[in-house]
């Protein structure tokens, strides 16, 4: 599990400065806001860990968008691989979470 006080910053870079805005419209200020906005779900993502520990995120930003984001940690820093609307199944989920 991951320890979030064991992180320091974001990581963005030409590999995924723009894309989540290009797919999904979702900024990477968006992004950030979800780690700092509770409640914040973070849990890990065996699916998707083949070539690296992997992560996702169930949150909302500061306007009460809820996002999915999958990320990982590369030297005690996030680098969000995709960040997009949660679907059905997650919102339900991260209510029940919170209720």
């Amino acid at each position: 599990m991951l320890d979030k006080h064991s992180l320091t910053g974001f990581e963005w870079d030409e590999g995924n400065q723009d894309k989540n805005w290009l797919k999904h419209q979702v900024s990477n200020g968006e992004c950030e806001e979800v780690f700092f906005n509770v409640p914040l779900i973070i849990a890990d993502d065996t699916k998707h860990s083949q070539i690296e520990q992997r992560y996702f995120a169930l949150g909302q930003s500061n306007n009460g968008r809820r996002l999915f984001i999958s990320f990982a940690v590369r030297a005690g820093k996030i680098r969000v691989i995709s960040a997009r609307d949660m679907h059905r199944q997650e919102r339900k989920v991260y209510a029940e979470a919170n209720s």
